[in-house]
């Protein structure tokens, strides 16, 4: 029988799918938590995601450029145990999503949220994987800001019915597909005579697209490489594998994240 919604939306017990059941309609931290503060100026709370990963290539891209302003501890946030609602965590990001960062060099303390805007700050911060001159930093933003408003089709829209969702569903796996390679298409054509997103210059751009995009390529995401033929898209796996040869990337999908008791 097809799904009617009804008038008003209620929450129930969605078949036991721990993404539901994880979620409430209302936001705040629902328990008193305190996170761990260790030594270094940078405290990272986070996750391996593709969210979660961009924080680890710029700190360790920081790290290989010298910068010695710029150590970090990383932590663990167990998502499927709802770290992420403890009090100090909503403290810092209201959202409740990881990555999360602060900046204990500053006082008052800097907290940031959202994997992008942490790229963005630590790259203005230390003058480094960002562009200077006005053009190419018009690029990288605008490549930024595409792989943030584009990435939730390739997260919450292809990946969860395609790898999360309680049944494979025909129409939301097609639609999604649909839209994925289309994405996919996108960045084969632009990266056709490109090293990188900013021409010859590597960037947080190409830090923040290859999490999502450059992994997908790469069959490292849903195991769905087979399904989405990345094969086809041989200028985009071609960036991608110069991009995962990086020590510093490779360091960072595997970083070691200190549990939280």
């Amino acid at each position: 029988m097809s799904y009617i919604p009804p008038k008003i939306w209620k929450s129930n017990n969605h078949s036991n799918n721990h993404f539901f059941n994880a979620q409430r309609a209302i936001a705040g931290a629902r328990f008193e938590k305190k996170l761990p503060v260790g030594k270094n100026p940078l405290q990272l709370y986070s996750l391996h995601t593709p969210y979660g990963i961009k924080p680890n290539i710029i700190l360790e891209e920081l790290a290989e450029a010298g910068v010695v302003n710029a150590k970090y501890d990383a932590y663990s946030i167990d998502i499927g145990r709802g770290d992420q609602y403890g009090s100090d965590f909503v403290d810092i990001n209201p959202n409740a999503k990881i990555p999360v960062l602060v900046d204990y060099s500053i006082n008052p303390p800097v907290k940031l949220f959202e994997s992008d805007a942490i790229l963005q700050y630590l790259a203005e911060k230390h003058q480094k994987f960002i562009p200077t001159s006005p053009e190419k930093r018009a690029v990288c933003m605008s490549w930024l800001f595409w792989q943030a408003g584009y990435s939730p089709y390739v997260g919450g829209g292809f990946g969860h019915f395609y790898a999360f969702a309680p049944e494979p569903m025909e129409y939301p796996i097609n639609y999604f597909t649909l839209e994925v390679k289309r994405q996919l298409d996108v960045l084969n054509k632009y990266l056709v005579d490109k090293t990188y997103f900013c021409g010859d210059e590597y960037s947080i751009a190409d830090m923040a697209v290859w999490t999502w995009y450059g992994r997908l390529a790469l069959g490292q995401v849903y195991g769905s490489g087979e399904f989405l033929q990345v094969d086809g898209y041989p200028h985009l796996q071609r960036w991608a594998k110069y991009i995962a040869s990086r020590p510093a990337v490779q360091r960072a999908t595997r970083l070691s994240l200190q549990p939280i008791p």
